[in-house]
């Protein structure tokens, strides 16, 4: 499913444990990091997709975590020209995605990145808040700090935390 603009409807997931550390997962059989996401089928509410690819990717489900809130709209960013597929009708130029900030409630040995039979993930950490939009892969790093900096306030009033602000500002990508 591809909007009008090129875009491709997708969820982003940001799961947080108790002391403000993020989920970070390694894309299978590649040297690349990043959060949990997928894309939206055509008949799925946001909310409704980001709970098919949790289980998918991590192996929770809604009994192991609590939402505590989503971006207010879409946030954006643009494949580079590298990875588009000029062929394919619609062409594909990025995707645009409602990321959600989840608490982690069950044990984290509740993860378990072979729920699916294709699984993304082939090892994942913890990581500081905002770490990932300076080890993204450099295209996504502008959408994930946007994505921090809207869900920042629900992590510091649900988790109760003090996040210090990022050591230095995300680099163009």
């Amino acid at each position: 499913m591809i909007d009008p603009d090129g875009y491709r409807p997708n969820v982003g997931i940001i799961i947080a444990r108790a002391g403000g550390e993020l989920f970070w997962g390694r894309r299978i059989n590649r040297d690349g990091w990043q959060f949990p996401q997928g894309g939206m089928h055509s008949d799925e509410t946001p909310q409704e997709a980001m709970f098919r690819e949790l289980h998918e990717e991590t192996g929770l489900t809604d009994a192991h975590v609590e939402v505590l809130g989503s971006t207010p709209g879409w946030l954006r960013y643009r494949l580079p020209d590298r990875y588009l597929r000029r062929h394919e009708r619609p062409m594909c130029v990025g995707q645009k995605q409602v990321w959600f900030l989840l608490r982690l409630h069950g044990d984290e040995a509740n993860v378990r990145l072979d729920a699916s039979g294709d699984p993304e993930f082939d090892r994942w950490r913890w990581v500081d808040f905002w770490y990932p939009p300076q080890h993204v892969v450099s295209f996504k790093r502008r959408v994930y700090e946007r994505a921090l900096r809207q869900l920042e306030p629900l992590a510091v009033r649900h988790l109760g935390l003090s996040i210090p602000a990022p050591a230095q500002p995300v680099s163009a990508g």
